[in-house]
């Protein structure tokens, strides 16, 4: 997991997935997890959602490429590993 990159993409990955009708509350809980990793550094929360929200993102895409940029998908994944 790289914080750096992370720092960067979230914010994205958080806006995008308010913008999905099914991503709402996913929206709302990798936020959470965000903000409690930047006080703690227990990545354990963000990474279960962030894989949740790449998930999502995968599933929206195969329904309609154009619903989530395939940059943001591949930013996201590489922020994670």
């Amino acid at each position: 997991m790289q914080v750096e990159k992370l720092e960067k993409i979230v914010p994205e990955v958080i806006q995008k997935l308010s913008k999905l009708k099914s991503g709402e509350k996913l929206a709302e809980e990798l936020s959470w997890c965000w903000v409690s990793f930047q006080n703690d550094k227990n990545p354990v929360g963000l990474i279960e959602k962030s894989q949740q929200a790449l998930v999502l993102f995968k599933e929206a895409r195969e329904k309609n490429p154009k619903a989530v940029a395939k940059k943001l998908v591949e930013s996201f994944e590489n922020a994670l590993n």
